[in-house]
């Protein structure tokens, strides 16, 4: 039994972990609110609309894997803190494109949110990583769930004061505003965050706690240098394996480093996550339920205001209703997950259960092609957005599957294959909108997605277990 007199610092490690991640989320959903203002300013179609909800999904992708390899290389607290503050300054120099010409103004607002996605590459990795270093396997999928509910809380929080910004002050003022509440966040980060070894809070319980209970509590621990001692590697080694001294092999303390030994995770390590099917479809089902999370990140406001005819204020108010449900959908999905570990069922079925039962609920969406009623379509939407919220355990699987030695490239790889949808989603339904010129086909390719997650967390996963690198 745990002890009664332990601290609960791992609680307050989640607890940023959200405030920060709402924070991303708010900064990747500013041009969503102002998105029908600054259209009409700047006289942007649906396409190119699409296009410029899109520039934050393509850097986002293409910086996944190097800020894996960063947060592997230098740690979760510098790289994570020096991407809160950098991507805060883009979201901020968005607002002054209104002092643009219209041409210049589109060229820079695209290149600023390109600059926006590269610079928050690391984030979620860096959440998966922290999570794995802090909390014990019973409690991951909680803990999980927790920081990836701050999507939806970003939306119930940030929309309604942003969407009043936009109304009372104008739209370059929802970027000056939240680029202003990241860079304090990003200070404040400093100050909080620590490995758990190296917490000033933590008492020897709850150190023991999590240890014990499967936490990475030497995730970010620095690697041994190349010219080490084979002394101090035998040193190390005991005190780790609490064995012994002077009753080690060589091949011990080599196998004891392992890959973790070279600073930079090598090429082959990726070829083993490519080719792991287990990881595959976890990689094909975060696509599918990413793009649920795009719709509802940039076209879901402008499908209030255009095709249900509401306006901007109500609907930054009118979206947090949704975001309401899949909050709480979302810490559901973790705690059911957890609850049913703790029962005795197997990790593969704790974790797919959610997941399955939140993506047919994600399909109801498409009712809304066929009610006419504002009130209804809020319901229905809101139902959706529960169950994405309650399927949404992706980390947490990230987490219970990624290499000890590598999780930062794991995670890295896992967010890369889901935000390919941060640039499919926007111009597919773009491309929708304009040539229908109505959103019941962009409804029907979002519900799909959902339908394809399930079928790959059905059909292609298999048993959820973490992964063994092989030397590379």
């Amino acid at each position: 039994m745990m002890d009664l007199k332990t601290t609960r610092v791992r609680y307050g490690i989640v607890a940023m972990l959200f405030l920060v991640t709402a924070i991303n989320y708010a900064d990747r959903a500013t041009i969503s609110i102002a998105g029908t203002s600054l259209s009409k300013d700047l006289g942007l179609d649906a396409v190119t609309m699409g296009f410029i909800f899109s520039a934050f999904g393509w850097s986002y992708v293409i910086g996944q894997l190097p800020g894996g390899w960063l947060l592997d290389r230098f740690g979760s607290k510098p790289v994570y803190a020096a991407s809160i503050f950098i991507w805060s300054v883009f979201t901020l120099l968005q607002g002054a494109v209104s002092y643009l010409s219209v041409a210049s103004a589109i060229g820079m607002l695209f290149t600023l949110r390109f600059l926006v996605g590269l610079s928050e590459a690391p984030s979620f990795p860096a959440n998966g990583r922290i999570v794995a270093a802090w909390f014990p396997a019973a409690e991951r999928g909680t803990a999980s769930a927790v920081f990836n509910s701050a999507q939806y809380f970003a939306t119930v929080l940030f929309a309604p004061i942003m969407g009043w910004i936009t109304h009372a002050f104008g739209w370059p003022y929802v970027f000056y505003f939240m680029g202003a509440v990241g860079i304090v966040v990003s200070v404040l980060w400093l100050k909080v965050i620590h490995s758990p070894r190296e917490h000033p809070g933590i008492s020897k319980a709850e150190f023991d706690y999590i240890e014990q209970g499967g936490a990475l509590v030497d995730m970010d621990r620095p690697k041994k240098d190349k010219r080490v001692t084979e002394a101090e590697l035998e040193l190390d080694y005991v005190e780790q394996a609490d064995v012994e001294p002077g009753v080690v092999k060589s091949a011990d303390i080599l196998a004891s480093t392992g890959p973790a030994a070279n600073a930079a995770p090598k090429l082959g390590y990726m070829k083993q996550l490519l080719s792991n099917r287990m990881l595959l479809g976890v990689y094909i089902g975060q696509y599918c339920i990413t793009t649920i999370t795009y719709f509802f990140l940039t076209w879901f406001p402008v499908y209030l205001v255009k095709e249900r005819g509401m306006s901007i204020l109500n609907a930054g108010f009118i979206a947090a209703l949704p975001a309401i449900c899949g909050f709480i959908g979302g810490v559901l999905g973790g705690l059911i997950s957890d609850y049913l570990i703790r029962k005795g069922h197997s990790l593969t079925f704790a974790r797919k259960t959610p997941i399955v039962v939140g993506m047919l609920m994600s399909t109801t969406m498409i009712a809304c092609n066929y009610v006419s009623s504002s009130t209804l379509v809020v319901a229905i939407m809101a139902f959706a957005f529960f169950g994405k919220g309650l399927g949404a355990l992706g980390w947490a699987v990230v987490a219970d599957t990624s290499p000890k030695e590598i999780a930062g490239l794991s995670g890295g790889m896992f967010n890369t294959f889901g935000n390919v949808a941060a640039i499919t989603t926007p111009i597919v339904i773009g491309y929708i909108v304009k040539a229908t010129g109505n959103f019941s086909g962009a409804l029907v390719f979002v519900a799909c997605n959902a339908l394809v997650a399930i079928v790959s967390y059905l059909v292609i996963v298999g048993e959820i277990k973490r992964v063994q690198l092989r030397n590379a």
